[in-house]
């Protein structure tokens, strides 16, 4: 009710409960003294109650990661692939409050990356963020932390089936600090390079989805191959498409987080990336799971959810930037190219085991370029104070430029740093990448974690093994050769399940 209204109605706008919104213009690197000021009157609580919801829904998304990794490898390795995704978090949420967020976000950062005025969430409360003015930065830290975190898990699906635990997690701390800071402060910290240049990147085509992509193509260019890569051996599906489609649907639901969230604000326009985003998701399923049925006669439930994904990944960068129209192309255009993307691998002769670098990396790479394209001014300032001049159909065509250069900058970067990181993990003392011929045989379940995803897999190969090892002892750790003729069997008939089509 407006206040005419209230005045005309015989009601007094002064018995209303509200707080009245009172412009910043605290000097205090806190926001101010919350025993004598109320430092909430400087935001608005509907503000602040959908970016926490928002970053629960981002921090969903990670579970989400682990389900659809882990139905997509073999049964004797789906534990450790939802264990790193969830270690991700853990360990990139302390960093980022260590100094990850002062590196990628600090007031006083540089082109390249921050400094380290606000390590240890020092000075980090009430004081408007660098992002938006309408949420503090404790909030805005908090909601970036959980991109952060799932870069980060995207990433480590890498070392699928062959790659060895601690060695990832020390790689985790170190990556997110080298690689994942230096790129976020570059794109959305308004010091930052490409957001001085004019690069447009609404939700992390290039900090999120580039670098995790490329990431996981050097991960496993180092890794090497898994054993009997190019084999029927290792010719197999994926073991529990259930669970896929279960990833998929924590991926799509937590994403509406991920771009609507990056409003920093309930607005129009948030409206307007959610609408996108649930576009460009359904599109691209559909898109994946023609091309599949036009090559296999086959409606493949995985085709749709990697597709659904390849979607989503594409118009993370443009979801706040372009029409509702543009996101079915955007969907279309990634569902396909990141289809025929996944045969890369077999032109490199990279070992990429679950096509991360085909979905995150290209449909990244897809996401950013379109939406120099179709970028329109009135859909960016529906939030009421951006201004951009738009993309190529507005007739800005160096936006396209922009486009490619944030696109490719971020891929070298994240590349070349990644090996780098790697090489030198690789070369400590007790931090070697990959796992041993034996453990890569039973499986990285056994192997680094002694649990298993079901507990089929340990019933089965105690009736293979005839039961000749004690219930409470490790398989891997028993004293016997290796590899058994026993687990060759095992890995052969319940590991690997044959001719996977994906």
């Amino acid at each position: 009710m407006t206040s005419s209204a209230m005045e005309s109605g015989g009601g007094d706008i002064g018995l209303l409960n509200y707080t009245v919104l009172v412009p910043y213009n605290e000097t205090i690197p806190t926001g101010g003294d919350s025993l004598t000021q109320n430092l909430n009157i400087h935001y608005q609580s509907g503000d602040i109650a959908w970016m926490l919801a928002a970053t629960a829904l981002v921090l969903f998304m990670v579970p989400g990661v682990g389900f659809f990794y882990s139905g997509l490898a073999r049964r004797k390795s789906a534990l450790s692939l939802i264990w790193l995704t969830m270690m991700a978090v853990g360990v990139t949420s302390f960093q980022w409050f260590f100094w990850g967020y002062s590196l990628a976000f600090s007031h006083s950062a540089g082109k390249f990356i921050g400094d380290l005025t606000n390590i240890g969430f020092r000075h980090v409360l009430a004081a408007p963020s660098v992002g938006s003015q309408r949420i503090p930065d404790l909030l805005f830290a908090v909601y970036q932390g959980m991109f952060a975190s799932i870069t980060v898990a995207l990433a480590v699906g890498a070392v699928a089936e062959r790659g060895r635990m601690l060695p990832c997690v020390v790689f985790m701390f170190i990556w997110s600090t080298i690689i994942y800071d230096a790129i976020a402060c570059w794109t959305w910290n308004p010091a930052g390079w490409v957001s001085q240049m004019g690069g447009l990147d609404f939700a992390g085509g290039t900090p999120v989805h580039i670098s995790s992509g490329s990431a996981a193509l050097a991960y496993s260019l180092m890794l090497g191959k898994r054993r009997g890569h190019g084999t029927h051996e290792l010719n197999f599906r994926p073991h529990n498409v259930t669970q896929i489609i279960i990833g998929t649907v924590f991926l799509w639901v937590g994403w509406f987080g991920f771009n609507a969230g990056s409003a920093l604000s309930a607005n129009i326009r948030a409206v307007v990336a959610a609408v996108n985003t649930n576009l460009a998701a359904a599109v691209g399923g559909v898109t994946w799971c023609l091309l599949d049925y036009r090559l296999e006669r086959k409606w493949s439930a995985v085709g749709f959810c990697s597709g659904v994904v390849a979607g989503l990944v594409a118009i993370t960068p443009g979801s706040g930037f372009v029409p509702p129209w543009a996101a079915v192309i955007f969907g279309a255009v990634a569902g396909s190219s990141c289809n025929y993307a996944t045969k890369l691998k077999f032109y490199l002769g990279i070992d990429d085991a679950l096509d991360i670098f085909a979905v995150h990396g290209i449909g990244g790479c897809v996401g950013n370029i379109l939406t120099g394209f179709f970028a329109a001014d009135y859909i960016a300032h529906l939030d009421g104070h951006t201004t951009i001049p738009g993309g190529g159909v507005t007739g800005h065509w160096i936006q396209l430029a922009y486009q490619i250069a944030d696109s490719v900058s971020g891929f070298a970067y994240s590349f070349g740093g990644t090996c780098i990181i790697l090489f030198f993990i690789n070369l400590m003392p007790g931090l070697g990448l990959r796992a041993s011929e034996e453990a890569e045989v039973i499986g990285m379940d056994d192997a680094e974690i002694g649990e298993f995803a079901y507990d089929f897999v340990e019933f089965t190969r105690d009736v293979v093994n005839g039961g000749d090892m004690i219930d409470d002892e490790s398989k891997f750790s028993a004293d016997r050769d290796s590899p058994t003729p026993n687990e060759k069997a095992f890995s052969s008939t319940v590991g690997d399940d044959p001719h996977r089509s994906r």
